[in-house]
């Protein structure tokens, strides 16, 4: 049978054509990170500026009518998170995250690579009471920006090490989204958080039901995403939710998961994440470098470097040694430190915490962004420059497998 269109691009292509794809797509996030960072501060800014904040669409729960950055972070970004929760999902119940004892890894460093750098934060900032309500910043960890990255090196990046870098980042990301919801928003619709957990309760059911057409849960998607957004909570988490109510199915016609995985693949790769990127980098600043120096750009800066990646290595050289779970196949401990490091990339989660968190002092705001762009570029380059040393390209073999395992289901006849 002739495959869609979908899959020239999408995840089940050949090894070698996918990886030039997802290199492609993680350069094309670096452009476009680099064109908003460049805009942001020079002759352009004022049109970035005005071009983000534009106004667009209908009036939106709780928030009115939303602007183009709303629409991307808010919006966009869902979906992102619809494809991460899939891919997430698929290799719980029938890929490397199969057993309980895979899974414990990789939700001991999450845990772990938030708590630390919220620990290092409080400490630099040496009991400043007007600095503590941003302990939650350097805790967060930007997904998208990470897998950009890994998406660069290639085949320098184990899948394995690819799947525990997600994995680690959707249960942090998972995590951030709660600490806003129970440190940071000041008015929670119960009602309509409610309804978003009974609605996906709903769409579970569907899958149990033996329903196995996609455009029920689509629907229930874009449903979700609304009541979401109109209690409080982060809107992403909508997509995570909506992933986790789609069934997973065997064989790849009768598996909506793996329909849908496919289908939206190329589109948030080359499309939703670049726009993320533009949309999300165009950090001014304000008052120079010099400003690192201070306490709260310091203490943010040290705790996404610094934090991140001693809490998450730390955690996965305890509980490998101890026996409470496996090491990842085929990954060096260089590898691992790695990721680790790529973890510490805490951008736009971050920068949405220093906002939330900071609400009525722009000057804090603005080092605090200096600090999240300084410690998320320092994790950037380190993390990449650890992979890229570190790790020796596969054989073909190997690289067809990983790609196989990690990135695609069966194949269609």
């Amino acid at each position: 049978m002739a495959r869609p269109a979908c899959y020239r691009l999408g995840v089940t292509a050949p090894a070698e054509k996918q990886q030039k794809l997802d290199r492609l797509a993680g350069l094309l996030l670096v452009a476009a990170a680099a064109t908003a960072l460049i805009a942001a501060n020079g002759p352009f800014a004022a049109a970035y500026n005005d071009l983000l904040h534009l106004k667009l669409g209908p009036a939106m729960p709780r928030l009115g009518q939303m602007s183009l950055h709303e629409w991307i972070a808010d919006g966009l970004m869902a979906i992102f998170f619809l494809l991460v929760g899939l891919e997430v999902k698929r290799e719980w119940y029938d890929g490397r995250l199969s057993s309980p004892a895979e899974r414990r890894l990789p939700i001991i460093a999450a845990v772990a690579g938030m708590a630390l750098p919220a620990l290092i934060y409080l400490a630099m900032i040496g009991g400043d009471s007007a600095l503590t309500p941003g302990w939650a910043i350097p805790a967060a960890t930007d997904i998208a920006f990470a897998i950009g990255v890994l998406a660069i090196l290639g085949r320098n990046a184990p899948a394995s090490i690819k799947l525990l870098l997600v994995t680690i980042a959707i249960v942090d990301d998972i995590g951030a989204v709660l600490i806003i919801a129970l440190f940071y928003t000041k008015s929670l619709n119960v009602l309509a958080l409610g309804g978003a957990l009974a609605l996906a309760g709903g769409m579970a059911a569907l899958g149990q039901f033996g329903v196995r057409r996609l455009w029920p849960y689509i629907v229930g998607f874009v449903l979700l995403w609304l009541l979401v957004l109109a209690s409080g909570v982060h809107a992403t988490i909508s997509g995570v939710l909506a992933a986790l109510t789609i069934p997973l199915g065997k064989g790849e016609s009768a598996s909506p998961l793996k329909r849908l995985e496919h289908a939206i693949h190329p589109w948030v790769m080359f499309g939703v994440v670049p726009i993320f990127g533009f949309a999300s980098a165009g950090v001014a600043l304000v008052g120079g470098l010099g400003m690192l120096a201070e306490p709260l750009p310091l203490a943010i800066l040290a705790g996404l470097f610094l934090g991140k990646q001693f809490g998450i290595f730390g955690a996965v050289w305890v509980a490998v040694r101890t026996g409470l779970a496996p090491p990842p196949d085929g990954t060096s401990w260089r590898q691992l430190y790695g990721a680790a490091t790529l973890c510490g990339i805490g951008f736009t989660m971050s920068l949405f915490i220093g906002a939330l968190a900071f609400t009525d002092d722009a000057a804090l705001i603005d080092a605090a962004k200096l600090g999240t762009l300084a410690g998320s570029l320092l994790s950037a380059v380190v993390g990449y420059g650890i992979l890229r040393l570190s790790t020796p390209a596969p054989s073909r073999e190997d690289d067809e497998e990983d790609a196989t395992e990690l990135f695609s289901a069966d194949q269609p006849d």
